[in-house]
Order: structure tokens, then sequence, then C-alpha cells
């Protein structure tokens, strides 16, 4: 055997010994009040089986459902709204019955230094210090059509609305209230509870009557269904590793207790 001859065949058995070893690439979009948990969560699942790798995309439930529709090649959906992955399970865009993965929670959040106390929602939102209040666009965010619904049943929306700031999703409403943009907000419990913003907030969780529930639903994709490794992490998310870390992050199933509930 020639010389180049020999380099080709190595070189081609790198290549090839390269795809084995890198795996699967399994293309992710989920909900922004995902952002910290399902990291963390795929973190754990990637040094449990090394030769895939998760590629993470956030933004709002609603987005989501449209780049999905709009041929997006997302393996697996995360949204914060079971509604969601139902429509698209109906449209054949969806291939597993749509299941929930979380119920998500509501909270009024500001910064550790700001006079406002969150616990005083919500007359707090009514004093004359307070500007702006960061909010989801709940037109297709359902943290944001959440945080509508709760400011409605205590009666203040319309009182409040002037001083409202609308974020892209419930990670950009946070970042409003995180950078000082805006006073106070209402954020998803998840993001609360992230190191990051534990470290400089602190909050008041909403009562659960005060909105619809947060019932959160994913399911594999038709583009998923292509790829045989996508099962493993859909089901890895109903492993006790998976469910520990939603639980850290404030997240429940209907019916589960919190690990401080267990203890």
């Amino acid at each position: 055997m020639s010389i180049s001859k020999f380099l080709i065949l190595l070189i081609l058995f790198t290549l090839l010994n390269a795809k084995v070893s890198f795996g699967e690439l399994i293309r992710v979009f989920a909900a922004s009040d995902l952002q910290y948990a399902l990291r963390e969560i795929a973190q754990v699942y990637m040094k449990k089986y090394p030769e895939d790798r998760i590629e993470l995309i956030f933004g709002s439930s609603g987005k989501g459902y449209a780049k999905i529709k709009q041929g997006a090649p997302y393996h697996i959906f995360f949204s914060a709204d079971m509604d969601y992955v139902q429509r698209l399970y109906r449209e054949g865009l969806i291939v597993t019955e749509p299941k929930p993965y979380a119920v998500g929670r509501i909270v009024v959040w500001t910064r550790k230094e700001s006079p406002l106390d969150p616990s005083k929602f919500p007359e707090v939102l009514l004093q004359p210090n307070v500007k702006k209040i960061a909010l989801a666009n709940w037109e297709h965010a359902p943290y944001g059509k959440a945080g509508k619904e709760a400011l409605e049943a205590y009666g203040v929306f319309e009182k409040v609305r002037s001083k409202i700031v609308l974020g892209e999703n419930i990670s950009q409403t946070a970042s409003f209230v995180f950078s000082g943009s805006a006073d106070i907000g209402i954020i998803a419990l998840s993001l609360a509870l992230a190191p990051k913003l534990q470290k400089r907030g602190k909050f008041w969780l909403i009562p659960e009557d005060k909105h619809s529930p947060l019932i959160q639903g994913y399911g594999i994709t038709a583009e998923g269904s292509k790829l045989k490794n996508v099962r493993r992490f859909y089901d890895f998310i109903s492993s006790k590793e998976a469910r520990d870390i939603f639980i850290k992050y404030g997240f429940l199933l209907p019916g589960e207790k919190s690990a401080d509930k267990k203890r």
C-alpha cells in the first residue's frame, strides 16, 4: 500500500472514529424558565452518556411552537404550557403523547437593595416609587399570561398597566429587574431560585389559585424521531436524577412533594 493511500485511510478512520465519539447532537427548544434547571440536567445527562451532545435553545413557548411549525430542526420541545405541545401533537409535529414534566409557579421579585417589599403584593405595585413593572409578554409567554391573570385576580391590572414593561420571555423579564431597568417584576420561581438571582434578589410566592395552573409539557418532534438517542434524553427527564434537579428549582408534578416536605 502506498503512503498516500495509507494516509487517506488513516484520515477516513479518524473522521469515522470522531463521529462515533461525538455521537448525536440533540437539539432542544425549551421555555426560558428552564434555563438553569435544564442546563444542569443536560450536564448530568452528558456525563452519564458522553457520546451524546445536547444543544439548548431557550425562548418563549409560543415562539418555540411557531418555529417548530415553520420547520425548525428541533428534536425535543419543552413548553411552559402543555397546550402548545398538544397542538403540535394534533398537527403531527410532535410524535410522543404530550407529557407533563413540571408545574411552574410565579413570584414577585426585586433586588435585595430595593426598599420594596414583595410580600406586600399587590399594594407594593401602587407605590409612587415603582415606575416600571416587568412582566413577560402574555401573548406568547405562559408565565406572562399567569402574571397578568394574577394582577387581574387582585384587581390591579388596569391600575398598573401603564407601568408594565414587557419582556420577550420570562428570562428577559427577570433581566429587566436584575439590571435595574425595572423596579419589580413577576417572574418564574425557577429563576428566583437560581443561584445568580437568589444571591441578588428577594421574592414572594404568588398563591397558585390566583392564576391558571402552569402545567408544563414536552415531547419529541417528528424531526427528533429520526435520531435514536433523542428518546434516551426524553426518558432521562423522568429519572430521579432529573426530578431532583427540577425540585431544586421549585418545579413539581401534580401530587409531587418537594424535597423539603419529604424530609
